[in-house]
């Protein structure tokens, strides 16, 4: 149920220039998901009656992907005026004009913060009836944050950003985490009186704490239970340290729900993918977005499958598949290649070296090795030769091939499509299917072998071969 007095504001109008890339920083993905997805899930999490997002930097891809992931969200322009408090300024505008509860403001770079340590937060604030409460950590290196500047009773006195910071204030060790609770009207009332009259010429959001205290409203500072919670990212090397930190206890949750994982260090698994009891999951594994496997299947080692549906005791070796499903039973691979829009039913084979796309293999039916298989359709029970082709682009359109039940296909073969290979046919080794074969027939294309006798020797004399061959036919003179 909706919390009425409770708004979150998540800012993400930052450009992010540490992260030297053409894509928003907020958008760099985590777990398969945007870092700014995380943090709007957390939001969500809270079920708060209002949440905005300020955006600037590539508003219009951030404001894109802010709609696809959470429609509901209200976006705010910031303006030329910067600063974190100027943001929450133009958010404060965004709500309803007869708001009067709790605002919480949390950052759309910090994508470990979850929605339980957001709880307790917003409780404390209540508890206290406080007009701010800040979320802090006790970091052993504190560079680069802004700090907890505390008062001789150890209460909340202000928050000084590391630009602007005394020397003996960079000594202390408690960080601003950028995380808030505020009670929305001293809110509205101290920010039009931030200035910028600092190092960095913006209006900080921090600022307002000092101004709250000066006039007698209750301030707080709360630690963090783990300080890596409010890890930010700036850069790619912060954003692989989340991305691993997240992924260790995406990995810890599947084990604890039953899901064997032999090599947690090699294995990474995305936010959205489901995996039932008993799956087995193998080193090198990558499961990606929504990927979903089912109980008693085998998945690796050094496999990658994203957005595959895997059915129950499946076994999947060396592949990498994409926008796939493999029946119950089935097995994939080694070293097989899964394109978007392939289908394998139960008890299937997609072999070594196998690549399909766009194909439906039916159950029970076989690829067993060294083909490709792409816009086809194979019945049930049937069984694909090794080397075989559906040679589907005919320059401009890509052409369908269908193999019916049953069917017993030979090596080396090649299906020229359009083309219907009958239930129960059987093709010749090294054919080229042109025509449709009819159910239960045996179709052959290749001609009768000829061998032209001393045709090494008459076209290749003196050679290593054709000495060889003198030799032999000799030998078989004698012999004779």
């Amino acid at each position: 149920m909706a919390d009425h007095k409770l708004a979150v504001i998540v800012l993400a109008a930052g450009e992010g220039t540490r992260m030297k890339s053409a894509r928003p920083k907020v958008l760099h993905t985590v777990a398969g998901i945007p870092m700014l997805g995380h943090v709007l899930a957390t939001a969500r999490a809270l079920d708060p009656a209002h949440v905005v997002t300020v955006v600037r930097h590539a508003r219009d891809a951030v404001a894109a992907a802010i709609s696809e992931l959470d429609p509901d969200v209200v976006i705010a322009d910031q303006d030329d005026i910067p600063g974190t408090g100027r943001a929450v300024e133009i958010a404060l505008a965004a709500l309803p004009e007869g708001f009067d509860g709790d605002v919480v403001v949390v950052s759309g770079d910090v994508p470990l913060l979850d929605a339980d340590t957001l709880r307790d937060l917003v409780s404390a604030h209540r508890a206290a009836h406080g007009a701010a409460t800040v979320l802090s950590a006790i970091l052993d290196d504190a560079t680069g944050y802004g700090r907890i500047v505390r008062a001789g009773d150890g209460s909340l006195d202000r928050i000084v950003e590391q630009k602007d910071a005394a020397a003996e204030e960079l000594e202390v060790r408690e960080i601003n985490s950028g995380s808030y609770v505020f009670s929305v009207v001293g809110l509205r009332e101290q920010l039009p009186r931030i200035g910028t009259k600092n190092a960095q010429g913006e209006k900080y959001l921090t600022d307002v704490i000092a101004l709250l205290r000066g006039a007698g409203s209750p301030v707080a500072a709360q630690p963090v239970r783990e300080p890596w919670l409010v890890e930010g990212v700036n850069d790619r090397v912060q954003l692989a340290a989340v991305a691993k930190r997240l992924n260790q206890l995406i990995v810890r949750g599947w084990q604890r729900a039953g899901v064997t994982i032999v090599d947690p260090d090699t294995t990474w698994i995305d936010r959205d993918v489901v995996l039932a009891e008993d799956v087995e999951i193998l080193p090198g594994t990558q499961l990606k977005r929504a990927t979903r496997i089912d109980s008693g299947a085998v998945i690796g080692p050094d496999t990658t499958l994203e957005s595959v549906e895997v059915g129950a005791g499946a076994r999947v070796s060396r592949t990498d598949a994409t926008h796939s499903v493999i029946g119950a039973g089935a097995s994939v691979g080694p070293f097989a290649y899964l394109r978007p829009g392939t289908y394998l039913g139960a008890d299937g084979k997609i072999g070594t070296f196998v690549e399909t796309k766009n194909s439906t293999i039916g159950a029970g039916s076989k690829v067993p090795h060294l083909s490709y298989i792409g816009d086809a359709e194979v019945g049930e029970g049937s069984n694909i030769g090794a080397g075989t082709i559906t040679a589907n682009y005919d320059g401009v359109n890509k052409n369908r091939t269908v193999v019916g039940s049953h069917a017993r296909t030979a090596s080396h073969n090649v299906f020229v499509a359009p083309v219907r290979i009958g239930d129960g046919a059987y093709t010749g080794a090294g054919a080229v299917i042109r025509k449709d074969v009819p159910a239960g027939a045996l179709a052959i294309s290749v001609a009768p072998q000829r061998n032209m006798v001393g045709w090494v020797e008459e076209h290749r004399p003196g050679s290593a071969a054709a000495k060889a061959a003198a030799e032999a036919t000799g030998e078989a003179g004698e012999t004779e």
